[in-house]
């Protein structure tokens, strides 16, 4: 896969996966998703998997990085390697207002940026 490919496939995955996190909250306020364990795992590990994809997209092209200010890079790593490492520790009111605001924020982005880059092989 070459690197505009590689990109590219990053960025669909940061997409598809910030877009799951704020689906799954469907029409919950912050009281019901504090009580729904099931969305709480759910958002979260979507949010775990589109930090994810942008650290390894900062450690593939980091020239991509610096060239895309306007995605918060070291808060959206930030979150990632707390949510991994944090377990128990994790704000759930954090988590929710990333996926009701700033996950759709993020996808937003990533259309303006994804078609710059080709599809398929």
């Amino acid at each position: 896969m070459n690197r505009e490919h590689r990109i590219r496939s990053l960025l669909e995955r940061i997409r598809s996966a910030s877009l799951d996190a704020h689906e799954l909250l469907g029409p919950l306020d912050l009281k019901e998703f504090r009580t729904n364990l099931l969305v709480q795992r759910g958002v979260g590990m979507s949010l775990l998997m589109a930090s994810e994809s942008v650290v390894q997209l900062e450690a593939f092209s980091p020239d991509f990085v610096s060239e895309h200010p306007e995605i918060d890079w070291v808060t959206i790593r930030g979150m990632r390697n707390r949510m991994a490492h944090g377990y128990f520790d994790i704000n759930l009111d954090y988590v929710y207002q990333t996926a009701k605001h700033e996950a759709l924020d993020l996808v937003r982005i990533v259309d303006s940026l994804i078609h710059i880059y080709p599809e398929g092989e």
